[in-house]
């Protein structure tokens, strides 16, 4: 409820100030969007250890888990970066930011996709 709040009380501030002062009301968006993730990082901290938890239990290896929530954090960073630069009217540079987001997890996967195709490879019966 608080970050619905802060976010309303945002936007119509940005909203008033558009009209006279473009600028800040963009970095007033800027400004509450870093807010609002910052607010969050007590959370984020909280669901990232208990995916690590689980993983353990699990027996997964912890070399897999970081790595796909390194793909997470990328998408999430990726599409903040994209609609910030939407908002500030930038949107060539944002479908760029979207490409390297997107290239970036494709880096990070490939050497799961290695594992995976690997293991499916060692599974067939042989012939």
């Amino acid at each position: 409820m608080q970050i619905a709040g802060i976010a309303l009380i945002a936007t119509f501030l940005a909203l008033i100030i558009k009209e006279q002062k473009p600028t800040f009301a963009f970095l007033l968006i800027l400004f509450t969007g870093c807010a609002i993730f910052l607010f969050l990082v007590d959370q984020i901290h909280g669901i990232i250890a208990t995916i690590e938890v689980l993983a353990a239990n699990a027996g997964i290896n912890m070399m897999y888990v970081k790595t796909i929530l390194k793909i997470i954090g990328i998408a999430y960073i990726a599409e903040f970066a994209s609609h910030i630069s939407k908002d500030a009217g930038m949107g060539a540079i944002a479908a760029k930011v979207e490409l390297a987001g997107k290239i970036l997890i494709l880096a990070l996967a490939v050497p799961i996709l290695t594992v995976l195709i690997d293991t499916i490879i060692n599974m067939m019966p042989v012939r």
